[in-house]
């Protein structure tokens, strides 16, 4: 039986993190670097990369960047081949990269609607399709899709309306479990995590307004913290979650049970 320090590591594993540069998404690829895990981290903008970049290699971590538009299909495959070039595979793909428009759904333009679904649902498919590809072949591969509460419970504070995210990240957990079917033959796990609501730009308006009344719905009394994702990120990467795939694991403090 394999002690518990090993079924956490991840030397010699290589981990690709969308979104990787701030907020939720560094502090997943920093939890996969601490478990010794070489890092390729993506982001839309370079003064969100280069500082990253800056602080994960000062940390020690083996760690790479490269600026992508994760809708951007000839873009995505130039950072799967930059990153094989670099480390020779892919073992670990976390699909954290997102984005969200506020407006009514009876007022949503339509080239609002289309950007955030081909960012957060389509920039999912197509990395997941090209770094699918290389494990297939190894036959071994774990992809993490970062979904949302919202996905499943479709609510947010009064006067939010985010019609676009909710059905994005709805169909990112439908598509978790599809990948995870279609493809554990290949020995790839697929699995979600769906955060509740966490400081981070792009929740700092929200709970700026709504974080008392928030917090009275969340039996925790409180919204996440900084570092209450990383384990879940690096048990979804290691050998300690083989058995588990298909599934969506959500940490919410309560918030989608009552």
């Amino acid at each position: 039986m394999t002690d518990v320090k090993r079924l956490f590591d991840l030397t010699g594993k290589v981990a690709l993190v969308t979104g990787g540069s701030r907020g939720l998404g560094q502090e997943m690829a920093e939890g996969l670097g601490e478990a010794g895990a070489s890092l390729m981290i993506v982001a839309r903008r370079e003064q969100w990369l280069a500082p990253t970049l800056e602080e994960l290699k000062a940390k020690g971590y083996p760690c790479e960047g490269m600026i992508c538009d994760v809708s951007n299909p000839e873009e995505v495959q130039s950072v799967v081949n930059k990153t094989m070039e670099t480390y020779g595979q892919i073992d670990i793909l976390v699909n954290n990269a997102g984005v969200t428009w506020g407006a009514p759904a009876e007022e949503m333009p339509l080239d609002k609607w289309q950007m955030v679904i081909d960012i957060n649902l389509t920039g999912v498919f197509l990395f997941s399709q090209e770094v699918g590809r290389t494990m297939i072949k190894r036959t071994y591969g774990r992809i993490i899709n970062v979904s949302s509460v919202s996905g499943i419970i479709a609510s947010l504070p009064d006067g939010t309306h985010t019609s676009a995210y909710v059905a994005a990240k709805g169909g990112l957990i439908a598509l978790t479990r599809e990948l995870a079917a279609k493809w554990a033959q290949y020995g790839i796990r697929v699995n979600a995590i769906a955060p509740g609501f966490f400081p981070s730009r792009m929740t700092d308006k929200i709970l700026e307004k709504q974080r008392q009344q928030m917090e009275k719905t969340i039996p925790m009394g409180r919204v996440g913290q900084a570092g209450e994702l990383k384990g879940v990120a690096v048990f979804l990467a290691a050998p300690a979650s083989d058995y588990i795939t298909g599934q969506t694991i959500v940490v919410d403090g309560g918030m989608t049970i009552v």
